[in-house]
């Protein structure tokens, strides 16, 4: 049905063209038209972006169900639902607002539920309110994803999903201000484009100190210091996994253009899209290149990361840089894979997806690298972000996993670990024919 304004703007628009309305008439309705379809388009570039960063939990989620072992399969499966619905919840409760309502140069916002215009309701500005909060509530979801593989096969469900809600309702809030709600490194000139630090590197800081606190599996580190391999249950799911994160990746970095309504929105969001994948693409080569040379043989979980740790390497400045600088970004992120891996298995560090490499270092290379190709980067308020929200992300992150760990535990027992968590934690097995 059309409603009445667009019947209004359609009869005007038509009177415009034929030449019925004054020249003072016809400039104020092309104004309006105008005004009029760029809220649509951005609006539009919002839901969409949103919708593919939302499949980017799917994509998680079997990423995360292909590289840990069969009998921990459900579990993996049931903490990704679980932690991006309650993401939603705590971004709608504490998180929108804490990062973007009212910080003004400081270090939070205010302790509010958002709340956005009635239905039927006309909405100021350039975009529908309630999609930018879908879209910003998503990338906080994405946040949480990340911790979940670090933990795998050894965390108790529920001190998990308690972890996420106050990282998703407070910690990643109040971190995200500082930029893109208008804090103090956004008055530093501290650039991110789309979450290289903002998102991936504190995933990858409260990953890393969950990884730490809880210590590494049963058997996976011998007395004498060997690598006990644990091979993941489904390769085949990991690589749709890794595809669906690929794709979800376009809606994570053309989205945060934020702009869809004009020529000049729509070409960057364009070239935003070339540049995401080459990253990605020049991740792979370049991992497997370095596979060939130091194992001569190659491992496919590392060429999966190898595309992901290029598409977080692209997404702290994702427009600028020409496309071959982009493979040259992403490259780096593939190279940092393949060298940080074994880095972390000698430091007994047990990261069951190695979320922790793409995520944490190659958010860290990203955000360094805007100062290539952004001239509004420098060096040092780039490097100035990059330590702020380590700090920020490790010291809160720490008092929270040590909270739940004297408190209610989180860790399952021994005989529970041995069992796997589909059968001990919650009595659904992924391959009860198999296991």
């Amino acid at each position: 049905m059309i409603t009445r304004n667009y019947l209004l703007i359609l009869i005007t628009a038509i009177m415009t063209v034929t030449g019925s309305l004054p020249v003072a008439a016809q400039e104020v309705t092309l104004q309006s038209v105008q005004a009029e379809t760029a809220f649509v388009f951005n609006t539009l570039l919002f839901l969409i972006g949103g919708f593919l960063v939302m499949f980017m939990a799917a994509g998680f989620a079997m990423l995360e169900a292909g590289l840990v072992r069969s009998k921990n399969v459900s579990m993996q499966c049931l903490k990704n639902i679980a932690l991006y619905s309650i993401s939603g919840i705590m971004f709608w409760c504490l998180g929108y607002s804490l990062m973007y309502s009212g910080v003004d140069g400081g270090y939070l916002g205010t302790f509010v539920p958002y709340s956005w215009p009635d239905a039927g309701a006309a909405n100021e500005g350039d975009y529908a309110v309630a999609s930018d909060w879908f879209f910003q509530m998503v990338f906080c979801a994405a946040t949480a994803s990340i911790v979940s593989g670090t933990v795998a096969e050894r965390i108790k469900l529920w001190p998990f999903l308690l972890f996420v809600a106050v990282l998703t309702g407070v910690i990643y809030p109040i971190s995200g201000s500082w930029k893109w709600g208008g804090g103090w490194l956004d008055a530093q000139g501290f650039q991110d484009f789309a979450g290289s630090t903002i998102v991936h590197s504190v995933g990858g800081w409260a990953a890393l100190t969950g990884a730490l606190i809880l210590e590494a599996r049963k058997g996976k580190y011998s007395k004498d210091g060997k690598v006990q391999a644990m091979p993941g249950s489904n390769i085949p799911l990991a690589t749709l996994g890794t595809f669906i994160l690929w794709l979800g990746w376009f809606g994570f970095n053309g989205g945060s253009q934020l702009a869809l309504g004009d020529n000049a929105n729509a070409s960057d969001v364009s070239r935003i899209f070339v540049n995401t994948n080459l990253a990605a693409a020049g991740g792979v080569i370049a991992a497997m290149f370095l596979m060939q040379i130091i194992y001569r043989k190659q491992d496919v979980t590392l060429a999966l990361n190898g595309a992901l740790a290029g598409l977080v390497s692209i997404t702290a400045e994702p427009l600028m840089p020409s496309p071959f600088l982009s493979i040259l970004i992403g490259s780096v992120g593939g190279l940092i894979v393949v060298i940080a891996v074994p880095v972390l298995d000698k430091l007994k560090i047990d990261d069951v997806v190695g979320a922790i490499p793409v995520h944490l270092l190659a958010g860290i290379w990203g955000t360094i690298a805007v100062v290539f190709s952004n001239t509004d980067a420098t060096l040092n308020a780039q490097l100035t972000g990059i330590l702020a929200y380590g700090a920020f992300t490790v010291v809160a992150s720490t008092t929270l996993w040590l909270l739940l760990k004297y408190t209610i535990g989180l860790r399952v027992s021994e005989e529970e670990e041995y069992l796997g968590l589909d059968k001990s934690e919650i009595g659904v097995e992924a391959y009860p024919e198999f296991v």
